[in-house]
């Protein structure tokens, strides 16, 4: 279901707002909050081959999630990043590696040119804002809630977020796709369907392992 005239025009000046935020942070910060962010990543994502990591090319000032890429590769471990393939359609995850042929993407974002097509197990997803539910805002393509509601197997869903680009809610829609998880630079939520908790690392580990065999079925 489409967006009314108003909530499109809401959610775009909030995406204005944090967009402008996150950007004008400072870069010591940013990287700060991402060092925290990866620690904690690091810690808890204990993937071995054959599982694949979904993650996102760093954009606008994003959480950058290539060192955890190259930490879970020396494990087999294999990355994919989003290609849009065109407007309404669903996102191809391809197979990249540091060294592989990239294009042009959406937004000039490098994509991998013509490389295998994988499944992700996890899939990091950095969101312009993330509501007290675990809802993200995107940058308005609605290319992941598509995506996500079209595949047959969920990847383990985890919002890499600044704790700038927290709103109270996104008033979601039918067609917004929760995450099943909120890592900011001060902590971690576990988001259900009858709500959030925090939860520290040894939790995390636990619940993100149960998710993963569960959707493994």
């Amino acid at each position: 279901m489409a967006l009314t005239p108003a909530q499109a025009a809401w959610r775009k000046q909030q995406r204005t707002q944090l967009l402008a935020a996150r950007t004008s942070a400072s870069a010591q910060d940013r990287a700060a909050w991402s060092a925290s962010i990866n620690a904690l990543l690091v810690e808890v994502l204990d993937l071995q081959a054959p599982c694949v990591l979904g993650l996102c090319w760093p954009y606008r000032a994003e959480f950058d999630a290539r060192p955890l890429a190259a930490h879970l590769r020396a494990r087999g471990v294999r990355s994919a990043l989003p290609v849009v393939l065109g407007p309404g359609l669903h996102l191809d995850f391809r197979h990249w590696w540091p060294g592989v042929v990239m294009d042009k993407g959406v937004y000039d974002i490098p994509v991998p040119r013509d490389t295998e097509t994988l499944m992700p197990d996890v899939l990091l997803v950095p969101p312009v804002g993330i509501d007290a539910q675990g809802y993200r805002l995107g940058y308005g393509g609605g290319y992941f809630d598509r995506t996500l509601a079209a595949m047959a197997r969920k990847p383990v869903c985890i919002a890499t977020a600044f704790d700038l680009s927290r709103i109270d809610t996104l008033d979601p829609q039918a067609h917004d796709v929760r995450m099943d998880f909120v890592l900011s630079e001060s902590g971690i939520t576990q988001c259900l369907p009858d709500g959030v908790r925090a939860i520290d690392a040894a939790q995390w580990r636990l619940a993100v392992q149960h998710l993963l065999a569960e959707r493994a079925n």
